[in-house]
């Protein structure tokens, strides 16, 4: 058995199943997924370590834990259609194509987008397709999405990212609250907004979805 292999057996044993992630289909998409591939490569012996991984450029790679939860409460069906926002290099991505129909991963740094699209390509997703866009904006007119899954810590959710999704879609996020993430499954059923928390998830912030201060003296 190969290092990285072991390396995603011993993270899925000794972090993904003692943490309540109880879906076979989560822990086959993750253990089919080069981790190590979407780091950079002075970081590859230690993409499975039980932390978030700096990819550049101010973006990271969710500890494996608080992903997986967070992927297993999506419910990804076989059928749905995904907005991956703030997709890095990629990892989140190749997970969800695992799971859903397809994914559109949306990535606004465009050296990360490149690197995305090559590493999802050698990773063989060809469910996945990766647009260079502003985060906050999300994709309405390639939606609308079953699951939009956020990459990062936000401090609010834009009305406009509610807006696309389905009528029983869900956006997975870490809402910022008071400091501490939270993270949550938004709804937005019949235009009627729904929020549930499920635990607490400490991941870096994605800048893009900071509060606007408002005016400052």
């Amino acid at each position: 058995m190969t290092h990285s292999v072991q390396a995603r057996t011993n993270m899925i044993e000794g972090q993904l199943r003692p943490n309540q992630i109880t879906d076979q289909k989560v822990i086959d998409a993750i253990a089919s997924v080069n981790r190590e591939k979407f780091v950079p490569r002075s970081l590859a012996g230690v993409a499975y370590l039980d932390e978030d991984i700096p990819v550049g450029e101010g973006r990271y790679l969710m500890e494996p834990m608080v992903f997986a939860r967070l992927v297993e409460a999506a419910h990804v069906r076989p059928t749905d259609l995904v907005l991956d926002i703030a997709c890095g290099t990629g990892y989140s991505s190749a997970v969800l194509g695992r799971l859903a129909e397809a994914v559109v991963a949306l990535e606004e740094n465009e050296k990360l987008a490149a690197q995305a699209t090559e590493l999802l390509s050698e990773e063989a997703c060809d469910n996945v397709a990766v647009v260079n866009g502003p985060l906050k904006e999300g994709l309405a007119a390639q939606g609308p999405f079953d699951v939009i899954f956020i990459n990062g810590m936000v401090d609010e959710v834009p009305q406009n990212i509610l807006e696309q999704l389905t009528d029983d879609g869900r956006v997975i996020c870490v809402l910022n609250e008071n400091g501490v993430g939270k993270a949550c499954i938004l709804t937005y059923k019949e235009k009627i907004p729904g929020k549930r928390v499920l635990f607490d998830a400490a991941v870096p912030k994605l800048e893009a979805f900071a509060k606007d201060p408002g005016f400052v003296f």
